[in-house]
């Protein structure tokens, strides 16, 4: 069999390990031969792809970012007279003339909702779900999460040092537009006093009491972790408290670097289980991790949907009853 892999949308630590899993097993275990598509769908418009060999394999566990590159090309996208382009049968065009039996898309939730497209055209397709936001519906991680929960970690204990020393609030911004697993597992980890989720909301009034509260207390300084979905205003903080307020974004370091253990073994683990279900054929489905095992679901039921966290986690009531204030 002949296979093609992509990663597509936002970089991500571990998209390497899975392309190195892929490849590994496709062709020591199965004798298939490999093609990196490179920049995502956009190769695929291009015809852009290199083999993939032992050798162009090696080194890749615990490098960061993809060696195949990406892009946030999005090929069923509605033109604007609301009409879609040529793009999807461009790409159906050169997958038949490469000749691939199966096409693998490491990638978030547009990247599966593509996926799940292409196979609605008659491709070959299996998707392995990557993202440091861990949204994506049907698997209870992705990759590259966890080391961004590290290095989230890190930036807020390293925080906590400065507001002590300076009696100041701290407020860091975290990657997560809609779903706040990030802000959740490091706010809790680092010990953040106000955690902030953009599926919850807040009232800056109860932020600001809370800050208040801990003044009281004998604590002049508090650590606000805050989703990247929400707004909010580190003046409004420091002019109702009185309390002199910065505000740190973190920004892309949280998905730069070398991935960390945790994720290089769920990614291995994911691209092993991607090259099983081709070689059984069975296609149109994302390898995921289930109750800690690793299993595959339709694309059909992962497109357009998002994973958020849900009011009753356990680490949201463990922190409510912690005295940690989630702004609600």
């Amino acid at each position: 069999m002949k296979i093609g892999i992509l990663s597509s949308g936002g970089d991500c630590p571990g998209i390497n390990a899975a392309i190195r899993g892929v490849g590994k097993v496709a062709l020591s275990h199965y004798g298939m031969e490999v093609i990196g598509i490179q920049s995502g769908f956009l190769g695929l418009l291009e015809n852009n792809y290199i083999p993939l060999t032992e050798a162009s394999l090696s080194g890749l566990l615990s490098l960061g970012g993809t060696i195949l590159g990406t892009s946030r090309e999005k090929p069923f996208k509605k033109l604007l007279n609301g009409e879609t382009d040529q793009k999807p049968q461009i790409i159906l065009d050169h997958y038949n003339d490469l000749g691939l039996d199966c096409l693998v898309c490491i990638g978030g939730n547009g990247t599966q909702k593509t996926a799940h497209k292409l196979a609605q055209l008659g491709l070959h397709v299996i998707g392995i779900p990557k993202t440091i936001d861990n949204d994506v519906w049907g698997t209870d991680r992705t990759f590259g999460f966890y080391t961004a929960v590290d290095i989230a970690t890190e930036a807020i204990d390293r925080l906590h040092s400065t507001a002590n020393s300076l009696k100041r609030v701290m407020v860091i911004e975290l990657m997560g537009h809609k779903a706040g697993w990030i802000t959740l597992y490091a706010g809790m980890a680092g010990g953040a006093d106000v955690i902030l989720l953009p599926e919850l909301g807040y009232d800056i009034n109860k932020v600001t009491e809370a800050i208040l509260n801990r003044a009281a207390k004998g604590k002049p300084y508090s650590i606000v972790a805050v989703g990247e979905g929400l707004k909010i205003d580190d003046k409004r903080i420091e002019k109702i408290t009185g309390i002199e307020t910065r505000k740190t974004i973190l920004g892309y370091v949280q998905r730069g670097g070398s991935p960390s253990a945790y994720d290089r073994n769920l990614a291995t683990r994911l691209s092993g289980h991607a090259i099983e279900l081709i070689a059984e054929k069975h296609f149109g489905r994302m390898v995921s991790l289930q109750d800690g095992h690793i299993t595959s679901i339709p694309l059909k039921e992962v497109a357009g949907k998002l994973k958020l966290v849900p009011s009753d986690h356990d680490l949201i009531i463990q922190g409510k009853r912690m005295g940690i204030s989630f702004g609600i």
